[in-house]
C-alpha cells in the first residue's frame, strides 16, 4: 500500500467514524483486518493489498491524531472556509482537509507540500472539480496562515 493509499484509507476511516457507533478502536480494528480487505478486494485498488505493520501504524496514528485533534482541525477549516458554515461543507472534503492539516501540524517527518498535494489528489477521486479547488484554496490558506507565519 502506498503512502497515498494509506492517507486515502485513513480518510475513509475518519469519514466512517461519523456514522459508526463502535468508536475509534472498534472501527480501526475492523478496517485494518484481513477479513475487511478480503471482502473488498477487487472493489477498488485501495483494497488490493492489506497494509503491512508500518503502514497500519501510520494509518492508526493518522486516524487517532485527527480524531483527538478534531475540534482544532475543524477550527482551522472554519477559519479558512471564508463565507461557508462548517456544517454545509461536504463530509468527504472535511475528512480530506483534516488528514492534511494533521500531517502538516503534527507529522513533521512528512513534507507539508507532499501532504497538501496528496490531499488534492485524493479529493479528485471523490469530489467534483469545484470542491477540489475549494479544498486546495483552504489548505493553501491554512499553510500560509498557520505554518508559514
Amino acid at each position: 500500500m502506498t503512502r497515498k493509499h494509506s492517507r486515502e484509507f485513513a480518510m475513509q476511516i475518519l469519514f466512517t467514524l461519523g456514522f459508526e457507533s463502535s468508536g475509534l478502536k472498534g472501527v480501526l480494528e475492523e478496517r485494518l483486518s484481513e477479513a475487511f480487505f478480503e471482502r473488498l478486494t477487487g472493489v477498488d485498488e485501495l483494497y488490493g493489498s492489506m497494509p503491512d505493520g508500518e503502514e497500519s501504524a501510520y494509518i492508526a496514528r493518522l486516524v487517532t491524531g485527527v480524531y483527538e485533534h478534531g475540534a482544532e482541525l475543524d477550527g482551522y477549516i472554519e477559519k479558512y472556509a471564508v463565507g461557508w458554515r462548517f456544517g454545509r461543507l461536504p463530509r468527504v472534503a472535511v475528512a480530506v482537509m483534516r488528514v492534511c492539516m494533521f500531517e502538516v501540524l503534527y507529522m513533521h517527518e512528512i513534507p507539508p507540500k507532499a501532504s497538501m498535494n496528496e490531499a488534492v489528489e485524493i479529493a479528485k477521486k471523490y469530489e467534483p472539480a469545484d470542491v477540489v479547488a475549494f479544498i486546495n484554496g483552504i489548505i493553501g490558506s491554512f499553510y500560509k496562515g498557520e505554518v508559514m507565519q
